[in-house]
Formats: C-alpha cells, structure tokens, sequence
C-alpha cells in the first residue's frame, strides 16, 4: 500500500505540472489581455470568442492555490495569479451596482451584466484564496464586499437559503438558470454548493463572525434540506419554499459536497457540524460507488431516479472530484474499496479522459471512451480548478 500511494501522489504531482504547462502555454491572451475566451477540442483558440466570469475565477483560484500549495510567492504562478487578480477588477467588476458580471467580449467590455450567485461565490472564492497567496488587502475587502452583496439581495430569509439570479441592478430576473441543462428553480444545490466552498475559505482569512454564522447556516441546509437520507443523494432543484422540482441526482456533485462539507464544518470549528458532516459522508459514498461507479471504466454523469433515465458519458470533472471524495470516506472509514475505487478511477482518467496529444483533459468522453469533439477544451465551463485542486488535495491527504 505504501508503495502504491507513493506511486500515486507521483503521478498526481506530474499531472498538476501538465495541467499548469497547458494554462501558462495556451490561456494567456496577449492580444486583448487578461486570458483567452475559448480553444476548440483540437486546442484551436476561438476568434473573438467572450470571456466567462467562471472561467477567470477557476483560473484565478487555480494559479493562486497552486503557488501557495508550492510555496512560490514570486515567480511565473504568482505573476499569473496578478495578471486574473488584475484582470477580474478591470473586466467583470460592476463599479456601478457591485458585484462580477456574468461574461464580457474579448475585449474586456461586458455583454452579459446578471449577477449570478454561482458566480459571485466563485469571485469570492478565487479572491481569498488569492489573499491566502499574496496578502493584498485589497482583495480580501473585494470577497468581502462580494460576500456582503450575496447576503444582501441574495439570501432569503423567509425560508432560508440564497436565490439563483438578478439583473445587474440587484433586482428579480425572470430567467434564472446557470445553464440552458439547468431548471428555472429560485434556489439549487450546485449554487448552494459553490457558496458554502467559498464562505469556507473566506471565513479562513476573515475570522468574521457574520463570515462563520452564514457558513453554519450553509451547512445546516444541505444537512437538512438538500440531503435525502433515503436515496443517499443530494437534491439538487428547489422553489422558494423548499419543494422539490424534479429527481435528477448528479453524481459528480454527490461526492463532491461531501467533502466540501467537511471542509466547511472544518473551517468553522463546530464539533457537532464535524460529526454530522463525516456521519453522511461514508453511506453517501458507498451509494456513489453502487450507482455511479463502473469498475475500470469511471464515473457516470447522472440519473433521473423518476424516469430512470442515465447520462452514461464520462465527464472530466466527476472524475477528479470522485478521487477527493472517496479518499475522504477512506480517512473516515479506512474501508480498502474507497481507495481501490480512488484508485481505478485514476487509472482509467489518466487512459482515457487526459488528452495526451493536445493537453490538459478531454470534456466528456461516451461510453465507448469517444471524446466529443464539439467540447471545448478551454471555454467558459472547462476551467483548471477541478483537476488542479484534485491534485493537490490527494497529494496532501493520501
């Protein structure tokens, strides 16, 4: 086993220098700044191609916590964690109304000004880790400010919980979708989700009370309200009072909110949120392997549990966040079929979903291990933050 886990973080270790090589060779965007919008399947960049808020944070987040991971405060990671830093001010952030805009062109003007919740806790989130980098005041008091406009305009204190979406003015948007696959449910888990990572990493570099209240509050409803003890899933669409819409489980999240979890309930310090979270996380995991994973040939997308419709294609996330997972139910549990599974799984990604002729990793691959060729492999959801941070958390907790 020693050797094996040798072998492994090796390997891993190799892997975040590979995903590192292709975002400092092929994201930089010399021409209009900041970095570029899109590269196709073939890693051919997309003219004129817009500029997600997602991708920039991933990218923030991913070049900040790799530094810090590597010890390296000056030199090539730091300077690129500048240049997001930089550019994320000058390009996505509403002077006017406060908050990230949700996409501008490629030359940095904006043409998409909603005010996503996803994405203002994924500024949050690359900010702090940012400061944890670099120690600029100023971009704590930016996650800050982010931080004081979510829980103004977006949690909603009837019934709890944080609003999907408004018009750049902070007022109520019709449409509130983070994507075309997505319901128009007011409140979903995979945002829920991405605040709760990000207050935690706030809270680190805060200590602010109003910080801890809303990262237990976090914790607490996906305990009690996103959690279906019976299926052993998280529910992922809700209206405003907390029905459910629809019985779609996404494994990827699954196993990923586990973790996160215990992260949060880590960072706040409450004993009671450490236990229930690490209560949840072994049967959760052990369901994930029954459903989602498939012995040498990876992690599945989804099912609807009401129609019993399955998304059998492989895509590159759920794999990297399984790994983290699984080995966290092996920490707490110290049951073998975690690691072996962890294990497998990396096997079968570093065969099948890492593009060994262009770089990085593939977006989604089918069933007989195809990729699609019409993913992008760098675009405005395929970010180096899923595979990086796999590969540092492993190489630390394994």
């Amino acid at each position: 086993m020693a050797d094996h886990t040798a072998q492994f973080k090796s390997e891993l270790s190799e892997e975040l220098e590979n995903i590192l090589k292709y975002w400092k060779d092929f994201s930089v965007d010399e021409r209009n700044g900041g970095f570029v919008g899109q590269r196709d399947h073939y890693n051919k960049e997309v003219p004129g191609a817009s500029k997600g808020i997602i991708l920039n944070t991933r990218i923030l987040w991913t070049f900040s916590a790799v530094a810090y991971h590597k010890n390296e405060r000056e030199g090539e990671l730091r300077s690129l964690a500048d240049r997001a830093y930089g550019y994320l001010k000058r390009a996505f952030k509403d002077d006017i109304f406060g908050g990230v805009f949700w996409e501008v062109d490629a030359e940095g003007n904006p043409v998409n000004r909603r005010k996503q919740i996803y994405a203002q806790a994924f500024a949050i989130y690359a900010l702090s880790e940012y400061y944890l980098l670099s120690e600029v005041g100023e971009a704590r008091d930016f996650a800050l400010e982010l931080f004081n406009l979510i829980e103004k305009h977006a949690r909603e204190r009837e019934f709890n919980g944080y609003l999907e979406a408004f018009q750049d003015d902070w007022s109520p948007i019709e449409d509130m979708r983070l994507s075309e696959k997505d319901r128009n449910s007011a409140k979903t888990m995979n945002t829920h989700l991405h605040v709760l990572e990000a207050y935690t990493t706030l809270y680190k570099i805060t200590k602010a009370e109003a910080v801890k209240e809303a990262l237990d509050n976090l914790i607490e409803l996906f305990l009690e309200k996103f959690y279906d003890p019976e299926q052993q899933h998280f529910q992922l669409f809700f209206d405003n009072q907390w029905n459910p819409e629809g019985k779609v489980v996404s494994f990827g999240h699954d196993i990923e909110a586990i973790w996160l979890m215990i992260e949060a309930a880590k960072a706040s310090g409450e004993e009671s949120l450490i236990r229930k979270t690490e209560d949840i996380a072994v049967p959760i995991a052990k369901t994930f392997l029954q459903e989602a994973y498939v012995p040498g040939k990876g992690v599945i997308n989804d099912k609807d549990l009401d129609s019993g419709a399955t998304d059998t294609d492989r895509h590159w996330w759920p794999q990297a966040e399984a790994m983290v997972g699984l080995e966290y139910a092996y920490q707490i549990s110290g049951e073998e079929k975690f690691r072996d599974a962890l294990y497998d799984i990396w096997k079968f990604t570093r065969e099948n979903i890492i593009d060994h002729e262009n770089g990085e990793w593939f977006f989604r691959i089918d069933e007989n291990y195809r990729p699609y060729k019409q993913e992008d492999k760098l675009g405005m959801w395929k970010c180096p933050y899923h595979n990086s941070r796999a590969c540092m958390v492993l190489t630390n907790k394994a």
